[in-house]
């Protein structure tokens, strides 16, 4: 990779943790670290995903796993089955951050304000009690749509997906009880991964990611209850996105630091601010197995109230479209059902008691898993449904080969032998892929076009 800007190691001197000839020497290394997350609601055994490869957990993350090879995901049906995410470890410590400071045994409204591509989102729903709200948000409307993608994977019916500016959420005052900034950074502690960035780095561009940071922090501040908790990180060494915006934040909006508990083999870093001594962690790759990373936790003052009331109540399907769609889902589960432009959606029933409010408040990009197209007499059954973990374990499937998955994968015309006519899951190693309609003389491939494996080339696994 290029060479480290001169003007970035001069700026990192005396920082807590910085030493500048192991920094640099590990930016030279040709070593690459790859970690993944599993979806614990769709599979628990590492071994099952990665049998051909070594795995070792992520310390900070229950469900996170280091590879030792980095194999070609885009070819892995399991990825495309969202059971697992491909994560960087050291932002996986957000689980542990969550953990400690917010109280994950009973219902929280969550918001990750910065949330593309999906990571931290599905990090966060994974941590939170399964009756939570959680509002993942990203303002760039290409950006929102990959999240809505991942979000998709992932398969939960407790997420919304929104396209909002950060000052739109002042409309919710006091609404939320956590709130995730993972904020646009200058992107330092991502080089090894991104070397093409060292190119774009400037302490001009440190300067300007700092300020937008603080407008981002005040805009969204307002939705957050009295009492509710901040998470702020960034992926950037510098201490004006750090240290600096630590100090602002109880300077201007008279945050309360909540420290973290460390142990000492994580090897992560403890950082104080230079005014009101605010405690904050660094993530150095000479030093924990992971890239560049900063999180801070906060406490905003004041003392609980009540939430906005909803004044519009939720509007539920009627019963004879509910009775065309519970038969696709799990028995088991407390869900709502809705209708949106003549289909059908699952939430939860916390979600669906919210969702007036929302979609009054921000423009929802996603809510929930969209079960499929209403018609009179069946539904039309859409793909967000066959990666949902809420959908039923009793639908006609058909178990696929590598190579066939792959050709599902890509959109191509599939030959199936011996499968009942009708609606079915196509599926690799026991995990839903998405659907095909099996006719008499062929098989309608519905797997989304626009999520289809476009890369040339034949698996690694």
């Amino acid at each position: 990779m290029s060479a480290l800007p001169r003007a970035l190691t001069d700026s990192l001197q005396g920082l807590p943790g910085f030493r500048e000839e192991a920094f640099l020497q590990v930016h030279q290394s040709p070593e690459r670290i790859t970690s993944i997350r599993l979806q614990t609601q769709k599979i628990t055994d590492v071994s099952a995903v990665f049998p051909q490869l070594e795995t070792s957990p992520v310390p900070w993350a229950r469900s996170g796993y280091y590879l030792s090879s980095r194999p070609s995901f885009t070819f892995d049906p399991l990825f495309h089955a969202g059971a697992y995410y491909v994560q960087e470890a050291s932002s996986m410590f957000l689980e542990e951050a969550i953990r400690q400071v917010a109280n994950t045994s009973v219902p929280l409204r969550a918001l990750d304000l910065c949330a593309a591509p999906g990571g931290k989102s599905t990090l966060i729903q994974g941590a939170l009690h399964p009756e939570s709200i959680l509002v993942a948000n990203e303002v760039i409307k290409t950006r929102a749509a990959l999240l809505a993608d991942n979000i998709t994977r992932w398969g939960a019916p407790n997420v919304v997906v929104t396209n909002n500016d950060p000052r739109d959420f002042s409309r919710l005052p006091g609404y939320f009880d956590l709130l995730v900034v993972d904020a646009p950074c200058s992107g330092s502690g991502l080089f090894r991964r991104d070397p093409e960035a060292v190119e774009e780095w400037s302490r001009d561009n440190v300067i300007l990611c700092s300020q937008r940071q603080q407008r981002i922090l005040a805009d969204a501040l307002p939705a957050l209850q009295p009492g509710g908790v901040l998470i702020y990180s960034t992926c950037s060494y510098s201490g004006e996105e750090d240290e600096e915006i630590m100090d602002w934040l109880v300077e201007n909006f008279g945050m309360e630091n909540i420290p973290l508990q460390l142990r000492p083999e994580w090897h992560i870093v403890e950082t104080a601010s230079t005014q009101h001594k605010a405690l904050g962690y660094r993530f150095y790759p000479d030093q924990v197995k992971g890239e560049g990373f900063f999180i801070a936790c906060f406490r905003k003052p004041g003392t609980p109230a009540a939430p906005p009331k909803i004044k519009a109540g939720f509007s539920g399907l009627p019963r004879k479209e509910a009775e065309l769609v519970q038969p696709w889902l799990q028995d088991e589960r407390e869900i709502a059902l809705m209708a949106h432009k003549g289909e059908a959606i699952v939430l939860t029933a916390p979600l669906a008691k919210e969702i007036p409010l929302l979609q009054k408040q921000s423009y929802i990009r996603k809510a929930g898993v969209k079960a499929g197209q209403l018609t009179p007499r069946e539904l039309v059954p859409d793909h967000q449904l066959a990666l949902s973990t809420c959908i039923s374990n009793n639908l006609p499937s058909m178990e696929l080969s590598l190579e066939q998955a792959l050709r599902y994968l890509r959109k191509e015309e599939l030959v199936l032998d011996n499968v009942a006519k009708g609606w079915t899951l196509m599926r690799f190693n026991g995990k839903n892929l998405g659907w095909a309609k099996i006719l008499p003389n062929r098989v309608n491939n519905y797997y989304p076009k626009e999520m289809r494996i476009l890369k040339a080339g034949t698996p690694d696994l």
